[in-house]
Parts: structure tokens; C-alpha cells; sequence
């Protein structure tokens, strides 16, 4: 077998097909399709371990646009990870750069034109879900108390981000009731007028399954934050992937309003982020969820989402 195809074997075919979905509209300003990148991948991988002189020892592990193999590089065990080209993975490098292992893993190196990243190991077997939601909800937060530092000038704004998708929800048509499209309206204008709106680096996605545990017998820290959208935005718009996480333990009624609401607190206690701040941030990054399930179709997702701002008002 030549090098491409060794390559090829690695990775696994239903990754391939799942991010041959993606349009190059999609992804970054320039890039490829999901397809075209998909074709390419085997040939861009056996380079790549060729050219940090990686050896793999295990499977890959995958995320929605990312593969990630376990690799040695001169004895030491090291993970690849390479991803399709997308807005939200743009600033990633730079952001693991900025934090140098501070909350977040370590970055070893870097190609970003080839969206490829050199990362310490971790333990894949592990995450957030081990924990019970209020640990969990009280680690997330104390790592954001640590990933939010000042935001570099370069990295994207996340006002931008919620002025472009909040518009379709705005206006006739919308997904929502007209309360809750009024309300969502109402906090915009609040929000974005907040001159520390775009001042803090943020993870943009710290859900439970992107806390992963160190390696033991590691001299790290025991919980280290993964797969980053780094944005530079408000931190109380870090507390809304939690609320979505582990909804067979909200319960129904207002046991699911005071569940949502203890996850904030837990959250917001540790991280030091402003718990009115956080509800108002939620409820606009819900209203944005409930947009782009009904641009899918999912419409149990809609409703999840109209439950979520109902507990998160008021």
C-alpha cells in the first residue's frame, strides 16, 4: 500500500461521509467543500505524519469536522488533529497559544493553512459526564475563571456572530413566538451596546463532552478544555452549551426551570461571570439554537429551545 492509502485506512469512513455534508459556503471564506476536503483528507494526513515525523498508534477519535489520532513523535505520545476549514475552528491555534495550557490543552504545534494541530494527550475515555451536573457545571466554570483572558485584536468578534444569526429571528417568519422574538430583540440592543461585549477571549463551546481528563500519573491539571470556537464575546455566553448537555436529568416543569437555572448558578459562582448577565446571554444564544434547528428541520429541537427560553426568563 502506498503512504496515501496507509493514510486512507485510518480514517474511519463514517467521519467521511458525515463531513461530506458540509457546503464550502459552510465553511472558511476561500475554503472546501466538505467533499472536496474529504477527498483530499488521506493525501493531507500521510503528509502531515511525514512531515512532524509522527508515527499512529491507535484509532482516530472524531468530533462533527475534526479527526484526531493518538501519535508518537520521538518516543513521546502526542495527538494530531486535523480539521475541515471552518469560521468557528479559525482561531483555535491562536486562542490554545494565548492560554498555553492554562485551562485549556496544551498546543505542542501548528499548521493552520493545513488546519492541522500538534496537541499534548489526553484522556478520551473521560469527561464531564463522569461527574455529577452540579461538578460538572462547578469545573466548567473554573476552567472559563481561567481561559478568559483579554481578547487578541485578530480574533473574530462575537457580536458580529450574534447580529448575523440573530436577524432571521427578528422579523416575519420567524421560529419563534412574537414574545420571544421581541424579547431576543430587546436584549440585543442591551448586550451589544455593552463596551466589554467583544473584550474577553471566550472557548465559545465549553460543553461537557469538550472537558477531557489528563493522562494519570500527568503532572497537569486533572480536567483540560478541548476543541475551542474561540471568539472574543461576553463570558456570560460560555453557560448556554451546559444547559443544553444531559437533558434526561432537567426533568419537566418547574423542576426543568430550577435545574436550568442551578446549572447557571453553579456555573456562574465558579467562573465569577454576572449570573443576570449569563441568563440574558442565554436566552439570546437559545433564541440563535432554535433558528438554525428550524433551518434543519429538527423540530424537537425547536421545542427543547422554546423550553430552554422560557426557564431561562424572567
Amino acid at each position: 500500500m502506498t503512504r496515501v492509502q496507509d493514510a486512507a485506512a485510518l480514517l474511519p469512513p463514517a467521519f467521511l461521509a458525515f463531513v461530506q455534508r458540509f457546503t464550502a459556503e459552510e465553511g472558511a471564506v476561500g475554503g472546501p467543500s466538505g467533499s472536496a476536503w474529504a477527498a483530499g483528507l488521506p493525501k493531507l494526513l500521510a503528509d502531515l505524519l511525514d512531515d512532524w515525523d509522527l508515527t499512529v498508534t491507535g484509532p482516530a477519535r472524531t468530533g462533527r469536522t475534526s479527526v484526531v489520532l493518538p501519535v508518537l513523535r520521538e518516543g513521546a505520545p502526542l495527538a494530531l488533529k486535523v480539521g475541515w476549514p471552518h469560521v468557528e475552528a479559525r482561531d483555535e491555534a491562536l486562542a490554545l497559544r494565548l492560554w498555553d495550557g492554562h485551562g485549556a490543552v496544551r498546543l505542542v504545534a501548528a499548521d493552520p493553512h493545513r488546519s492541522a494541530l500538534l496537541l499534548e494527550p489526553l484522556d478520551s475515555s473521560h469527561d464531564l459526564r463522569d461527574l455529577d451536573v452540579d461538578a460538572a457545571c462547578e469545573v466548567t466554570g473554573e476552567l472559563l475563571a481561567r481561559l478568559h483572558v483579554p481578547a487578541p485584536p485578530q480574533v473574530g468578534r462575537l457580536s458580529a456572530h450574534v447580529r448575523r444569526h440573530a436577524a432571521p429571528l427578528l422579523g416575519e417568519g420567524s421560529v419563534l413566538p412574537r414574545r420571544m422574538a421581541e424579547r431576543t430583540a430587546g436584549l440585543l440592543d442591551d448586550l451589544l451596546s455593552d463596551p466589554a461585549c467583544d473584550a474577553t477571549l471566550l472557548h465559545g463551546d465549553l460543553h461537557n463532552e469538550n472537558v477531557l481528563h489528563s493522562l494519570p500519573g500527568s503532572d497537569r491539571p486533572a480536567w483540560v478544555a478541548i476543541d475551542p470556537n474561540a471568539v472574543a464575546g461576553h463570558p456570560g455566553f460560555e453557560v448556554q452549551p451546559l444547559l443544553r448537555n444531559r437533558r434526561d436529568e432537567l426533568g419537566t416543569g418547574s423542576a426543568f426551570r430550577y435545574l436550568v437555572r442551578r446549572r447557571v448558578e453553579v456555573t456562574c459562582d465558579a467562573a465569577g461571570i454576572d449570573e443576570d448577565e449569563a441568563l440574558e446571554w442565554s436566552y439570546v444564544h437559545t433564541a440563535i439554537n432554535a433558528g438554525w434547528a428550524a433551518k434543519d428541520g429538527d423540530a424537537d429541537e425547536v421545542t427543547f429551545c422554546i423550553a430552554l427560553l422560557k426557564a431561562l426568563d424572567g
